[in-house]
């Protein structure tokens, strides 16, 4: 992801919505209804494009115990939440 760690942890609440959720160093536990979410990201160095440098964070989403439909459901919140403008 395009982003910060401290932009990432800024928008994370409202991306993950109104289900409880854990913050243990670069991992959060959301817990969602039939199962959860563990969400893990780490920094990269940045993307260098000749005088323009863009932040990075590798992010993993790892479901448990839910099915595609309750993962896609939570997914398009999620981008939108951590969509930025662009243009």
């Amino acid at each position: 992801m395009g982003t910060t760690e401290a932009e990432w942890l800024m928008r994370l609440p409202e991306a993950i919505g109104a289900s409880p959720w854990t913050r243990e160093g670069a991992q959060v536990t959301v817990q969602l209804e039939g199962g959860r979410l563990q969400i893990r990201w780490r920094p990269l160095p940045p993307r260098v494009i000749a005088l323009m440098r863009m932040p990075r964070l590798e992010v993993a989403f790892v479901f448990e115990g839910l099915g595609d439909d309750d993962r896609l459901q939570f997914m398009r919140r999620f981008d939108l939440c951590m969509q930025r403008g662009g243009g």
